[in-house]
């Protein structure tokens, strides 16, 4: 009967605690790193290893290009981290993935803006909750960005990475593809007296032109160069969208929902001489480029490739081996040489090419003819 007591009274006092740490974390607001520290026990010197694999991290220079994939094997207390520098347009939504053996490894995620003056910086933009293993973020400005993914410091288990992007938006143009945009943001106009303000997407004429996402119409008519037009506001966003040349127009006001039809493509205003087509702009505070709000993207097929998961190291069986920051020979920059003999250790597999890191330096990738098991 004491014995039942004290259970009862372990797990009344564990639930008060958790209460109040809840309760002070609306208050504080701590990271997800903060709480993993606080509820797990860490201990400040363990913490600091940690931590310092982070920085160590932010210095690597790997690059990867979308959509990637690779994986691998966490081992406890071998204090892996994975940074990867990518370039992301504004319209695009970034897309990670993590999946492990359980619900319960955690894995912890940064995101941050790369600005480059005299040196480099790098600006959080966000982090996941602790239990997150799913990030996505949807770029407001284009440029080059960088992901550092942390397991936690006991995590033991078989792990695949997916790096995906999408568009913020529908394509504007049922069944549409991409090689249908066949006029780019840019391009002249009138001789060179103005630059294309959109991009052009043809199709057969009465082809439904839809709602690219949730809005309000604005104005629709006929007038000026873009003939029978609908502008759809993005009231999210605070931008508009401008649908123009159109056959006919099916839709007044209102609000309307993505995939709703706007209109039918055609040629009318100043594309009487060319053949049916979407004159598709975006405009806040002037125009921008929308080709990246409705890009269609190819999505990461997983190829799993097997390695040794007894192996946290590799070692290098040829004379020399160049170190590259992409798993590419054809692309990609060499980092570094390491000789025969010495040692990396294993992060993961990509294709033909281990993701490793040589002790205490930067990351790179190296092709899998030149290294073994160790």
């Amino acid at each position: 009967m004491k014995h039942f007591l004290y259970y009862l009274l372990t797990i009344a006092v564990f639930a008060s605690c958790s209460r109040l740490n809840k309760a002070t974390d609306f208050i504080t607001n701590p990271s997800a790193k903060e709480i993993y520290k606080r509820d797990y026990n860490i201990s400040d010197e363990l913490f600091a290893i940690w931590e310092q694999q982070h920085e160590l991290g932010l210095k690597d220079s790997v690059k990867i290009e979308l959509p990637y994939g690779e994986n691998g094997h966490f081992m406890p207390k071998s204090f892996p981290v994975y940074a990867y520098e990518l370039d992301l347009n504004t319209g695009e939504i970034f897309d990670f993935e993590i999946f492990t053996d359980s619900l319960e490894d955690l894995v912890f995620i940064d995101f941050y803006k790369i600005s480059e003056d005299s040196i480099q910086h790098f600006k959080k933009i966000e982090s996941a909750e602790i239990d997150q293993k799913l990030f996505q973020y949807e770029i407001k400005s284009s440029g080059r960005y960088k992901i550092v993914i942390q397991p936690a410091i006991e995590n033991q288990s078989d792990f695949v990475f997916k790096f995906n992007k999408k568009p913020a938006y529908f394509f504007p143009v049922a069944d549409g593809k991409n090689r249908n945009i066949q006029s780019y943001w840019g391009a002249t106009r009138d001789g060179g007296a103005r630059s294309h303000e959109g991009i052009d997407i043809f199709a057969d004429r009465g082809t439904p032109a839809i709602a690219a996402t949730n809005g309000r119409i604005g104005f629709t008519g006929e007038k000026g160069l873009g003939g029978k037009q609908v502008w759809l506001r993005d009231t999210k966003r605070g931008q508009s969208l401008y649908y123009a040349h159109l056959d006919s127009i099916s839709v007044a006001s209102g609000n309307v929902k993505a995939g709703d039809t706007l209109g039918f493509v055609g040629n009318t205003g100043n594309a009487r001489t060319t053949p049916p087509h979407l004159h598709f702009g975006i405009y806040k505070r002037g125009a921008i480029n929308p080709l990246h709000f409705v890009q269609q993207s190819e999505s990461f097929k997983p190829k799993i490739e097997e390695f040794s998961k007894k192996s946290t190291n590799l070692i290098i069986n040829s004379s020399i081996a160049n170190l590259r920051d992409k798993p590419t020979t054809s692309k990609s920059q060499i980092l570094g040489q390491g000789k025969n003999k010495d040692t990396l250790q294993l992060l993961g597999k990509t294709g033909e090419w281990f993701h490793v890191r040589p002790k205490n330096k930067s990351a790179s990738f190296i092709h899998q003819s030149l290294v073994a098991p160790l």
